[in-house]
């Protein structure tokens, strides 16, 4: 691989220990050259280009000052660490970036020593590094620093608040940097501002600082105890000269900024002044995403993940979608906007993700009914129960593996009180590149034991139309549970038709094998039979609809006329559909051989979803495989 793909400086670096060698008046030029072959790369190798880009002038900094991996780097929200994977190892393997048998777009630590903490889903970074630092003191590693490096979105979560509220109370050292990139926490700028973060961070203010703290404790003047309130003192006096008063400092948490984020040499002063300090602190940054790259400094969302793109002309290079089967989101948006121009009680909820689940449709149709409440799924359900309580209907719409930290939610505050919430899982099953921190594959199996839901996917388009509906008409607390991507029609539009909970339908006749399918790859079923065109004897069909309730009628039909019968869903096979199937047949006493296709039990990593359909052998000749094994 020729080294002018990376640029002058970055050729010659393959660790950050290379990096380090440099003299600091070359940073400037690092930061450039890795800003240009992220652009490179993801022009033609889709990724998450702004985060990243907004982030290399920090990530330059970060491994300059600090010993990594000896010390830690705890990212939040991964996808703002590309920078970071090409300095630490996987420059020349960069290219392989979300792709099947490549490298993660997440940090990993099965990946890379470098990489301290995996970081797929957002506001764990606090903890994660909080604990790290704690066992560093216990382990009387004073050497050793840890960094928190937190994405502005990520401070929406409530597990960034949980952190930070502990960061105060236990002994630590933590850095927590504040990656800010729009969010208006902290408005604090000018000359004096400027002013008090100089000196505040300077290497001779806090040395002077801590050597009166440590007088003081000799003379017994002051405890540990009192330390915290002269600490709050010292936030109370520094709020009365700026007249701003800071959030985090109500944590008790030293707090330095905002500062610059793309002056790569101030980062490193201010890294150096503060690295040292006693005690947890913050730097807050504020940085631009998509930085060096105008068409995403323009437009953030539209270029935070914007596929294939000219990285000369700044096009963005879409597919022609033109008589092609709408993305599920969309027939989702589009269709919670109809049943909203119905009834005025529906509202929409999603935490964080409105263009990603085309819930910005209802924002745009009836802004006053669309809520986006940020990266807190947790809260997301919890705030929607609360509008079911009082007679709305919300749509709470969360992508399938960020539903999993609202488990004790969904538990306590919807299905106990059997509240009239539909709860739609975008992203079921297994996603493609974003790997095994967003394969939506366990909520069959996690939902499935909770009293009162209805637990329901779609086969098709229409008929996720059909569930929305009947979801709206009902009463109960109601799960509907589609995939990302493309559905199966381009005539999506049907008029919705009620869906009576807990029936199923057969599609095929049969009599020596039955299969059961349940949403979407019910359609890979249907070539797998018409491929084996009568091969493997005469096959039966049924898509289930529901996991929750099941339609007793069609299993005892199946139980009674079936010795060879196979489960089909994307999602895990243990716990999930096929294990509903087989609880059902033992309760029964009903005695078929029972084969599951499904999600082994593993974690399954990175590529798209037909490689990993395939890999997982849940793909038509994966299904194939298993009829003819019958």
């Amino acid at each position: 691989m020729a080294e002018s793909i990376y640029g002058e400086l970055l050729s010659k670096i393959n660790s950050p220990e290379d990096l380090r060698k440099l003299p600091q008046e070359e940073l400037i030029k690092v930061c450039a050259d890795i800003r240009q072959y992220i652009i490179d790369v993801l022009s033609v190798n889709p990724g998450h280009l702004g985060a990243s880009l907004g982030t290399v002038e920090l990530t330059v900094a970060l491994h300059y000052v600090f010993n990594t991996p000896f010390d830690r780097i705890v990212w939040d929200v991964g996808h703002q660490a590309y920078g970071h994977k090409i300095l630490t190892g996987r420059k020349e393997v960069f290219q392989t970036l979300r792709k099947f048998g490549g490298i993660s777009g997440f940090p990993n630590p099965n990946e890379s020593e470098y990489d301290a903490f995996i970081a797929g889903h957002a506001s764990t970074s606090i903890s994660a590094a909080l604990g790290m630092s704690v066992a560093s003191n216990l382990k009387q590693e004073e050497d050793r620093h840890v960094v928190a490096v937190i994405g502005d979105g990520s401070m929406t979560g409530g597990l960034a608040f949980e952190g930070l509220n502990n960061a105060a109370s236990d002994p630590n050292n933590l850095l927590i940097i504040l990656n800010d990139n729009n969010m208006a926490i902290d408005n604090n700028v000018g000359a004096i501002n400027q002013y008090l973060v100089d000196i505040t961070t300077s290497y001779a203010y806090n040395k002077m600082r801590y050597d009166v703290y440590k007088g003081l404790k000799k003379m017994n003047l002051i405890s540990e105890k009192r330390r915290g309130s002269i600490l709050r003192f010292n936030n109370s006096l520094k709020a009365l000269i700026t007249q701003q008063h800071n959030f985090f400092e109500g944590f008790s948490i030293r707090y330095f900024g905002p500062v610059n984020g793309h002056d790569v040499n101030y980062l490193v002063k201010i890294l150096n002044d503060i690295k040292d300090m006693q005690g947890p602190k913050l730097l807050h940054i504020k940085t631009k995403k998509g930085k060096g790259f105008e068409p995403a400094e323009k437009s953030a969302i539209e270029w935070h993940a914007p596929g294939k793109f000219n990285k000369e002309t700044g096009k963005r290079i879409i597919p022609d979608n033109l008589n092609q089967p709408q993305l599920y989101q969309e027939v989702f948006g589009h269709t919670l906007v109809e049943l909203a121009e119905q009834d005025k009680r529906v509202v929409g909820v999603t935490p964080a993700m409105p263009t990603g689940c085309s819930m910005c449709y209802l924002m745009k149709a009836f802004p006053e009914r669309a809520f986006d409440v940020g990266i807190a799924e947790a809260h997301a359900v919890t705030f929607s129960a609360g509008m079911a309580k009082e007679g709305l209907i919300p749509f709470c719409n969360i992508y399938s593996s960020f539903m999993q930290r609202a488990y004790d939610q969904v538990i306590h505050d919807v299905a106990i009180q059997k509240l009239h919430i539909i709860m739609c899982l975008d992203r079921g099953g297994l996603v493609g590149e974003d790997g095994a921190t967003h394969h939506g594959v366990f909520d069959l199996a996690y939902l499935r034991p909770i009293p009162n839901l209805v637990i329901a996917s779609p086969f098709n388009e229409w008929e996720l139309r059909n569930l929305m509906y009947s979801a709206y008409k009902g009463n109960d607390p109601f799960v509907i549970r589609y995939p990302r991507g493309k559905g199966e029609k381009t005539d999506w539009h049907n008029t919705p038709e009620m869906r009576p909970v807990g029936k199923g339908r057969k599609l095929r006749d049969g009599k020596d094998i039955a299969i059961l399918s349940i949403g979407p790859i019910g359609n890979d079923v249907v070539k797998a039979i018409e491929q084996l065109n009568g091969e493997a004897g005469s096959i039966a069909h049924y898509d289930m609809i529901y996991l929750k309730p099941l339609d007793e009628e069609l299993l005892h039909e199946v139980g009674e006329n079936f010795s060879k019968v196979i489960t089909v869903e994307n999602g895990v096979r243990k716990g999930g559909f096929g294990s509903a199937v087989i609880e059902f047949m033992a309760d029964n006493e009903y005695t078929p051989r029972i084969k599951r296709i499904g999600v082994p039990d593993e974690f399954i990593e990175q590529g798209s979803v037909p490689e990993l359909l395939r890999l997982c052998e849940m793909d038509v000749e994966g299904i194939i495989k298993v009829i003819r094994s019958f």
